[in-house]
């Protein structure tokens, strides 16, 4: 199978880039570095696989047959999409056109990841693939949020208008080797924190709940869609909610830290809860997540460690 990956040198990409070269997937991975890294992808070495710098929102231009074209670029950090406003919306409505466009042109599968935040302040609890959302469109928060369901949108009107074979993955909140420590979001906020004996700073009073999805497990849920016949949306993500100040309890735990707990007023438009329905996942594609809160954060502080990020 010959695999295009939009955003292959991020941190789900980078991933999901190892996972296809391991099962025999000739790859393209295609990226222009705004918030990925050739550093993701530099242990790379097999001749299957080729590295292209390119912003998707422009025509993509590669040789040759494709499979399946996985469309994951984006900015996914609240730092990212804050700062980069207009490119975030540009790669989700302009890069998500350009991507399927492509797989119409070669006849390919398309796979768009979504976000567990177009479901936005949640007011179903916990969020079912067919709750439509409650998002503030004009929020600062809006430009991910919106960027994200308009693609859905988008790749809904490709397999319904051109007969595209289209995936959607809603992706809960993912942690794992390779995530910038300075991105902003909880896990690697705390871990570098707690590596530097610095205080945790939680948002609020640390009562609103996440769930944490180790990016081994979202890998497989991914594969496991490519190859399943299924177009509407379906959520990926590990049930098990937590609160934020529960996360950083246990990141101190097993970090070993001597950083204390401080608390930073909320921003703007953060969701109270999450945590995804997951019985569409279980039964279309017989995937759960194996991996443990505690074992995923233990192996992504390990590697932080070997890899000398943690100052």
């Amino acid at each position: 199978m010959r695999v295009l990956v939009t955003g292959g040198a991020g941190f789900i990409g980078s991933h999901l880039c190892d996972f296809l070269l391991a099962r025999g997937c000739e790859v393209l991975c295609v990226d222009n570095l705004l918030t990925g890294t050739v550093d993701n992808i530099a242990h790379i070495r097999d001749g299957r696989f080729l590295f292209i710098k390119h912003d998707v929102t422009n025509y993509i231009v590669v040789d040759g047959p494709l499979d399946y074209v996985l469309h994951v670029a984006s900015p996914a950090s609240p730092i990212d999409y804050l700062e980069l406003p207009i490119q975030t919306l540009k790669v989700g409505a302009l890069g998500t056109h350009k991507a399927l466009g492509l797989a119409k042109a070669r006849q390919a599968k398309f796979l768009l990841a979504s976000t567990s935040e177009v479901y936005g302040d949640p007011l179903v609890h916990p969020q079912r693939e067919d709750y439509w959302g409650n998002v503030n469109p004009v929020g600062p928060r809006g430009v991910y949020d919106e960027a994200k369901r308009f693609a859905e949108a988008m790749t809904m009107a490709y397999h319904r208008f051109h007969g595209v074979d289209t995936r959607i993955v809603r992706i809960f909140n993912t942690y794992g080797p390779r995530m910038r420590l300075t991105d902003g979001r909880a896990v690697p906020t705390f871990i570098r924190q707690a590596l530097r004996n610095e205080p945790l700073t939680v948002n609020g009073d640390g009562s609103q709940t996440r769930s944490f999805t180790y990016v081994s497990d979202l890998v497989e849920g991914i594969w496991r869609l490519m190859g399943a016949p299924v177009n509407e949306p379906i959520n990926i993500g590990n049930p098990r909610e937590m609160t934020l100040l529960e996360l950083a309890k246990t990141i101190l735990r097993l970090s070993s830290s001597r950083s204390e707990i401080v608390f930073t007023p909320l921003p703007v438009d953060d969701p109270k809860v999450r945590q995804p329905d997951i019985t569409r996942a279980r039964q279309l594609l017989g995937w759960e997540p194996t991996v443990s809160v505690e074992d995923g954060l233990r192996e992504t502080i390990e590697w932080y460690r070997r890899h000398g990020q943690q100052t």
